[in-house]
């Protein structure tokens, strides 16, 4: 599949336009409070699917457990941005340098998981990925973390073992997360993080990387056979998307006070998923879109009460049959032609 350069263009117009409409409002009292604290989640949610996208859409692979991957960057970011108050006053420079680490470690992890579970190919695949995002969030649910003027200090399943000297405090306390966490993420951050997403992920699609990834998703056997390293051009792929999805997850965790292991569950990883097929496979720009009609979606329909989640499944799935009707796709195929006939005909 070839990404044509108008798409390119389309998702970061899309995403340049939508930042200054929304700075607009901002400064002029138009957005709701409300509102304004779901922008930093819509920028999470928009580079998670991107970043599950490069994985499902681009490389083929079903993926399940990339919630583990942005739980990994939540933590270490976070806990990386309290170690680092004292030094690094500026939050803002804060908040790049937790990216920074939730990415590394994101793409660590990757890397780590990446060896035996991409061996695999189809639902094996799938499973394994799904175990190994349920293995971290369960590490994060058992792991006590301490620091103070020593270093950090660590046990699993209690924090009796932790002694800190005087001026340390606890990072992570195991069920319960971090606490105290200064809320320094932001619409800007969220939105330079969107752009260098896009700017990473096109740039490898249109690369010689990007071309061997879509050939070994479309016939791994031919690939193989005119010299593709398979294993290698497989595990760029995943490694980017958790790096990618390690950073999300630091700017998502530094938007609230408190965060905790089981906010990063499989139903976390299924919400991403279900974000990249309602967007389209392979579908960038598809991803934007449906990430933030997604996550605003169960906020703008708080009129409903108790039936909320009803009308929200109601919805997502009358979506999911309309993009996937022969009807709707011949249509959007009649207004391309249109466009581009329109388009052909200005340019003589």
């Amino acid at each position: 599949m070839k990404i044509k350069n108008t798409n390119k263009l389309v998702s970061f117009a899309l995403i340049i336009l939508s930042y200054a409409v929304m700075t607009f409002l901002i400064s002029t009292g138009h957005i709701t409070r409300s509102m304004q604290g779901m922008l930093v989640p819509i920028c999470a949610y928009i580079v998670m699917a991107i970043s599950l996208n490069l994985t499902v859409g681009i490389l083929g692979e079903l993926s399940l457990g990339h919630a583990g991957f942005m739980s990994m960057g939540a933590f270490t970011g976070t806990c990386a941005s309290l170690m680092m108050m004292e030094k690094v006053a500026d939050p803002n420079v804060r908040l790049g340098l937790s990216m920074l680490v939730g990415a590394v470690f994101g793409g660590i992890a990757g890397f780590l998981i990446g060896i035996p579970v991409l061996r695999l190919k189809g639902d094996y695949l799938a499973i394994v990925t799904l175990a190994f995002g349920e293995i971290i969030k369960s590490i994060f649910n058992n792991l006590y973390l301490g620091f103070d003027k020593y270093g950090l200090h660590f046990q699993l399943l209690s924090e009796k073992g932790i002694k800190l000297d005087e001026g340390g405090r606890m990072l992570i306390q195991g069920a319960m997360g971090i606490s105290k966490i200064k809320k320094i993420s932001n619409f800007t951050a969220g939105f330079i993080l969107i752009l260098l997403t896009l700017f990473i992920v096109y740039h490898l699609v249109e690369s010689r990387y990007g071309r061997a990834i879509m050939a070994i998703r479309d016939n791994r056997i031919a690939a193989e056979s005119v010299g593709i390293d398979v294993t290698l051009y497989k595990m760029t792929a995943f490694v980017i998307s958790a790096a990618m999805a390690g950073a999300a997850g630091a700017l998502f965790a530094q938007n609230y006070s408190t965060i905790t292991a089981a906010k990063f569950d499989f139903n976390t990883s299924i919400l991403i998923l279900v974000l990249v097929v309602l967007g389209g496979l392979g579908n960038i720009t598809g991803s934007i879109i449906s990430a933030t009609l997604l996550t605003i979606l169960p906020e703008a329909l708080r009129g409903f009460a108790t039936y909320r989640m009803l009308v929200y499944a109601i919805v997502l799935i009358a979506v999911m049959l309309l993009t996937n009707s022969s009807g709707t796709k011949l249509l959007i195929n009649q207004i391309k032609a249109k466009f581009s006939r329109e388009k052909e005909e200005e340019g003589r």
